[in-house]
């Protein structure tokens, strides 16, 4: 991975990098823009951009086919996941790109272990997954409900934290982002998703549950990252209040990531060198 700059150094969270300091998501501020220009239609061209330059990045890393990459992204409802899909992935092919949006788990998926349904969606070689929500919603969801014990959940950031190193281990890229927004925004971005029948669907009244034990699900993301924040695979806190400034953020770490694979082309084929097309 390419060396960090000072300021994504100051938003990324891993145990490693904190040295064992207590990592607390208050601290961050929802309504942050460290990566802008300080001019939103800047900053708007400048995430255009990116976005060209990571199509051509994804087509060599097809290519290249040494390497996996699973993004992460996670954050409260309306935090902007489908919205950061379209404006910093959107302009890469299909080829190698796969997205998949993790709902509760049915029936079947029950049966398993929780990690079962995540494991068989991992990217293979040359590939780009993009998972919107994650195996992070076992250990949010059932800490708030109560529906599993301290120490069930304590389990859990363990073998989350086992199964994320097999995954590096065996040449998959783990990046994690998680969408920060605050209480506020995400009240105007509800109220947009009522107010205009074209986001009606986008809309469920589990939304308003959720919203009502906003305190408890973000002391649950805090010592969810706190806990999962490896050297392996650290955590991105993307303060998210803007739109603008989450796609400009992501969009720059993402091209720090694969530029600093060292990507390249499979060697040509000698038979290739004489044929001439007629």
């Amino acid at each position: 991975m390419a060396k960090k700059t000072p300021v994504l150094a100051d938003y990324q969270h891993s145990a490693a990098l904190k040295g064992g300091k207590r990592f607390d998501l208050s601290r961050f501020d929802p309504a942050a823009k460290p990566f802008s220009s300080g001019d939103k239609a800047r900053d708007r061209e400048a995430t255009t951009a990116l976005a060209l330059e990571l199509d051509t990045l994804q087509n060599l890393f097809y290519a290249d086919h040494r390497f996996r990459l699973l993004v992460i992204l996670q954050g409260t409802d309306t935090s902007g996941k489908d919205g950061t899909i379209r404006g910093v992935f959107g302009q890469m092919s299909a080829l190698g790109v796969h997205t998949i949006g993790w709902k509760a788990p049915t029936e079947p998926e029950r049966a398993h272990d929780y990690l079962w349904r995540i494991h068989s969606q991992v990217p293979g070689n040359g590939e780009v997954m993009l998972f919107n929500r994650s195996h992070y919603e076992d250990v949010l969801v059932p800490v708030v409900s109560g529906s599993i014990t301290p120490e069930q959940t304590a389990q859990r950031y363990a073998q989350i934290n086992d199964f994320e190193r097999m995954l590096t281990e065996t040449g998959t890229v783990v990046c994690k982002f998680m969408l920060h927004i605050s209480k506020d925004e995400q009240r105007v971005r509800l109220q947009e998703r009522l107010d205009d029948p074209a986001k009606n669907w986008k809309f469920a009244l589990g939304d308003l549950d959720a919203r009502k034990h906003w305190a408890e699900y973000q002391a649950a993301y805090s010592e969810a990252l706190a806990a999962t924040g490896t050297r392996w695979a650290p955590w991105t806190i993307v303060p998210a209040d803007s739109k603008t400034h989450r796609n400009l953020m992501i969009a720059t770490v993402m091209k720090q990531v694969l530029e600093g694979l060292k990507l390249r082309y499979p060697p040509t084929d000698p038979a290739l060198k004489n044929i001439k097309v007629v």
